[in-house]
């Protein structure tokens, strides 16, 4: 029976992901349906979360918009994300990054990665 499962979550799972992780600043672009119309719009911030794993993995995307923190949940292999786009990449010592949630302006910012 598991085999049956794994076998259709492995259908699931996107091939071409670019690799991104905690701390990085990404552009996550997704398909939106209104009405008949199909566009395409982008959500860019900090990944501050990835939970899970194979066809289940999310991440959480953290932005602020207009003085307002917004956080959004996308999963990583849903046929919605057209495409993400690793912007800056940020040496980090956590796995979760929801200490952010309470800092603002310069205290927010995270420390560049060293190419």
């Amino acid at each position: 029976m598991s085999n049956v499962l794994d076998q259709i979550a492995a259908e699931g799972i996107k091939k071409d992901l670019v690799p991104f992780a905690v701390g990085d600043g990404v552009k996550v672009s997704i398909k939106i349906k209104e009405g008949d119309k199909e566009r395409v719009q982008v959500f860019a911030g900090t990944v501050i979360a990835r939970d899970g794993h194979g066809a289940n993995e999310t991440f959480t995307v953290r932005r602020i918009s207009f003085g307002i923190g917004v956080e959004k949940v996308f999963p990583v292999h849903s046929p919605y994300i057209e495409k993400i786009e690793v912007e800056r990449s940020a040496h980090v010592r956590r796995a979760k990054l929801y200490y952010l949630r309470d800092l603002r302006g310069k205290k927010a910012r995270l420390r560049e990665k060293k190419a």
